[in-house]
């Protein structure tokens, strides 16, 4: 057992996150999608929830777009969270399946559209870019004149309501869920900040995420604890968050997923460890 234990420590430390500390920050439901392929590299791999799924502030507007399915001719779904929140609804009202047969449906990356197709339904939309910027130039000249059901986060960028307005469609935005910060994941994040084994790596996944890690985080940031940390991004809206906050990140996924979040920090660590042995 000792030997085969040896035996597996030492194949994770020949792959390219072999020795690599990376704080995962995603919700505890999601988290394990981007940590398996971080370990499957040889990453130890942490995971510290820093946003949590929540129903929304009232399920009004929801319920009051499902009782209309018939009138809209789009849906919009920006996020997994969004797709099972809206189908999770429409169960609870009974709501037939049936009544989102006539929609066209658009959806931001390849995460969403699968949950999507997962329940039997076709995406007609989904951009190259994962953004919101990319779903208004696919759509914008498909929805003038048309009524467009946008199912999202309490909070978000208003980009996608307000540029399709603009050319010409009927919006209507409703929340179908939001995010929360978990009670115990300050004390757990500082701890993890302050130990001396640290972070190598720390993943962000959203704005979020990002907010939430600096609210937590508070003066550690500006104390010297991350020097040494790779920031990594999933992709522009979070940099620019991280920017914002006053941390600037190392790593950014060129395709907005985890497996794009992933592959970018294995590069990241390979360039890594090619300029050491470069310089040695």
């Amino acid at each position: 057992m000792v030997a085969m234990s040896a035996k597996r420590a030492k194949q994770r430390k020949s792959k390219p996150l072999g020795g690599k500390v990376v704080l995962v920050t995603r919700a505890k439901e999601q988290a394990p999608a981007l940590s398996s392929l971080l370990r499957a590299q040889g990453a130890a791999v942490r995971e510290i929830p820093l946003i949590e799924i929540l129903p929304p502030p009232s399920w009004k507007r929801l319920d009051a777009a499902l009782a209309q399915l018939e009138k809209y001719d789009w849906l919009i779904l920006t996020s997994v969270n969004g797709v099972e929140a809206l189908f999770d609804r429409m169960g609870k009202l009974r709501v037939p399946r049936r009544a989102m047969g006539h929609l066209k449906i658009a959806a931001i990356g390849p995460a969403t559209r699968a949950a999507i197709e997962a329940r039997g339904f076709r995406v007609q939309v989904m951009p190259t870019e994962y953004v919101a910027e990319a779903v208004v130039k696919a759509l914008a000249r498909r929805v003038k004149g048309k009524r467009v059901l946008v199912v999202r986060a309490a909070v978000a960028r208003d980009v996608i309501p307000g540029q399709l307005q603009q050319a010409g469609a009927q919006v209507n935005v409703v929340a179908a869920y939001q995010t929360g910060l978990p009670a115990a994941s300050g004390a757990r994040l500082r701890r993890a900040l302050t130990s001396d084994s640290g972070a190598d790596v720390i993943t962000f996944t959203s704005s979020s995420t990002v907010k939430n890690f600096a609210r937590l985080a508070g003066r550690l940031l500006y104390d010297g604890h991350l020097d040494g940390t790779a920031l990594a991004s999933v992709g522009p809206i979070t940099s620019a968050t991280l920017r914002a906050n006053g941390m600037n990140p190392a790593i950014e996924a060129r395709e907005y997923t985890m497996a794009g979040l992933a592959k970018a920090i294995v590069s990241w660590a390979k360039q890594r460890q090619k300029s050491t042995r470069s310089k040695s």
